[in-house]
């Protein structure tokens, strides 16, 4: 290499170097706008357009071919500029946009999710529409054709506002979506017309989809994933839904539909056809384990009839809201299902008794804490002629406990003929077994409307009271790594509940004689409370608390009860009733006494024949 090739390498470099050092680089907008400038642009359904240029917005045009290929008649409004129209009313603040002429966010202005953050019941990340219109060209997506509003951002006063997105098709042709947004409340009256258009459209009906990723709005997914589910109202008034769990589920209507709601524990997102039922419904209910963003994925894919919307009938309503059963009930038609009562057996005791009353005491007492003891105290004195029959039945069995030990011991641990003694002395002296037990069954199923009721108010959301910053949810005053049968936290007031419980049970049993049987029952009075400690420690607070207050109220009573009870003269009574009975001169049994009569004449009948049968095997011998 000889001395000016040399100088021409050392040059080149030098120049290289130069130009990486003096030269500036773009910036990265830069870079990426001049990468999306050599990217053909693509539509909304994916499909990808010719390059046209840009627009005045900077952003590049499809070509007319391919949008009319795409769009047929509709591909003169398939192009536009997307603008927000924001209406608000007391309650709710609703976000439309002119692509698509749908409502685009839903905020709940009276809630807060558990973050304390404003609870977006849907938004665009969240949920998807699609609005399908056959024509003769093929379908059309009208959610994603550009409307005209002349509808200002706003907030309802007085009268309803509407909000009218057109999309001008032709002269006369055009596609009308309708809102109406009420001055106060959730219900949107939502109305779709087709103007001029009836030689445009083809067959078949419009298919209404709605996808919603559900987001959580309470502290715990699981709970939340075992509420979340989707509920429909068929044509014949047949409430049906997807099973509540934590396992995806999916259904198709076997009849038309009414309505259907996005459930959330204690929020809806709802659509109800005012005329004509939804002909076809699936619905569909995913979960995805590994994402904990999303609660479920919700699809609901109807189809609403075509022949309502070209006769001017294509009205509906969209609910976004509360699930509060006093709200509901306006809505639609058995809307107010949507709020779980218990089982067909329990919900009227919900419905017409303790909902009433729970929304009267909310009148007067803003505590809810309070309430929940007002309730208590209100229930416990409508139970008290029960509560004062379980107790002299109990006094009764305290009185004759003395002649039981005698007949235990004269009879040994024949658990047959225990039994049988048992009776023997009960009708001898007039005393029902049962009279103690039937005042305590009426109470269960006041118990068991209530662990129905209140995981599902709605009105203890967010509702402290001493250490428990949410009732609807558990107070977990400790936390440590999930543990079997336990999960990761302890509840107070659970905890506070089973002591009580056992106590109850203590003084249960020290008034109350044993009572023959290969189970001893008093032993099991101290196992339920702990079992039930486990199944109740991630029930709402409100729930546990309640129990804890009613067995606190309860044994009260019964110290109260037992002041003004005269055990002499129950036992008095009670030698009388025997003194008639041997005589003749008492009342002839009927009902339960009379059967248990029969009862023990049989039994008594078999074991002298067992007897008689043994004896005469050992005389063989």
């Amino acid at each position: 290499m000889d001395r000016n090739q040399l100088i021409g390498i050392v040059l080149i470099l030098a120049m290289l170097v130069g130009y990486q050092l003096l030269v500036p680089k773009p910036a990265p907008e830069k870079q990426a706008a001049q990468q999306t400038q050599t990217t053909k642009p693509t539509t909304a359904s994916g499909v990808a357009a010719i390059d046209k240029g840009v627009d005045s917005t900077g952003q590049q045009a499809p070509d007319s071919a391919a949008l009319t290929a795409q769009f047929g008649n509709f591909a003169s409004v398939a192009t536009g500029q997307a603008r927000d129209i924001i209406i608000e009313n007391n309650d709710i603040k609703v976000t439309f946009t002119t692509q698509g002429g749908r409502v685009k966010e839903v905020v709940l202005k009276k809630y807060k999710a558990f973050d304390q953050k404003p609870l977006v019941l849907i938004d665009e990340q969240s949920s998807t529409t699609l609005l399908e219109l056959p024509t003769n060209q093929g379908k059309v997506d009208l959610h994603k054709l550009y409307y005209q509003t002349t509808t200002q951002n706003g907030t309802v006063s007085g009268q309803p506002q509407q909000v009218v997105f057109r999309a001008e098709v032709a002269p006369g042709q055009s596609v009308e979506q309708v809102y109406t947004i009420p001055a106060e409340g959730y219900v949107l009256d939502y109305d779709l017309k087709l103007n001029g258009l009836s030689n445009t459209v083809g067959n078949g009906d419009i298919r209404f989809l709605w996808e919603d990723k559900m987001r959580q709005y309470e502290n715990d997914l699981a709970n939340n994933r075992r509420a979340a589910t989707i509920n429909y109202l068929t044509a014949d008034e047949d409430f049906e839904k997807l099973t509540e769990g934590e396992s995806s589920q999916e259904a198709t209507a076997e009849k038309p539909v009414q309505w259907f709601t996005i459930k959330h524990k204690y929020f809806l997102s709802g659509f109800v056809a005012k005329n004509s039922p939804l002909t076809k419904a699936s619905f569909k209910a995913l979960v995805d384990p590994a994402d904990s963003s999303v609660v479920k994925t919700a699809i609901a894919d109807v189809t609403m009839p075509i022949a309502d919307v070209k006769a001017g009938k294509g009205q509906y309503k969209f609910f976004y809201g509360p699930n509060d059963f006093q709200l509901l009930g306006s809505v639609a038609p058995e809307f107010d299902q949507n709020v779980y009562l218990g089982y067909s057996v329990l919900k009227p005791i919900n419905k017409y008794f303790f909902v009433p009353v729970f929304n009267f005491l909310e009148k007067f007492i803003a505590n809810y804490g309070l309430l929940i003891i007002a309730l208590v105290v209100f229930v416990k004195l409508i139970l008290t002629p029960l509560t004062y029959k379980s107790y002299i039945s109990m006094a009764k069995m305290r009185v004759l406990q003395p002649e039981l030990n005698e007949m235990k011991e004269r009879v040994g641990d024949d658990m047959a003929k225990q039994q049988s003694e048992q009776m023997k002395l009960y009708q001898e002296v007039g005393v029902s077994p049962l009279s103690g037990c039937v005042p305590v069954l009426a109470t269960m199923p006041i118990l068991f409307s209530l662990f129905m009721l209140f995981p599902n108010l709605i009105e203890l959301r967010q509702k402290s009271f001493l250490w428990a910053n949410d009732l609807s949810t558990y107070d977990a005053f400790i936390t440590f790594p999930t543990i079997p049968f336990i999960g990761s936290h302890l509840s107070l007031f659970t905890v506070l509940m089973t002591i009580s419980s056992i106590a109850y049970a203590y003084y249960n049993n020290q008034t109350t004689p044993t009572q023959p049987g290969p189970v001893n029952m008093k032993a099991m009075s101290y196992v339920f409370p702990l079992m039930f400690m486990f199944v109740l420690n991630s029930y709402p607070a409100g729930l546990t608390f309640y129990y804890f207050v009613s067995n606190v109220v309860t044994i009260a009573q019964q110290l109260l009860i037992r002041r003004f009870v005269d055990e002499d003269k129950i036992k008095a009574v009670l030698d009388e009733n025997r003194r008639k009975n041997a005589a003749g001169e008492g009342k002839k049994p009927g009902g339960f006494q009379a059967l248990l009569q029969k009862q023990l004449a049989a039994a008594e009948e078999a074991r002298k024949q067992a007897d008689e049968a043994q004896r005469r095997a050992k005389s063989k011998k």
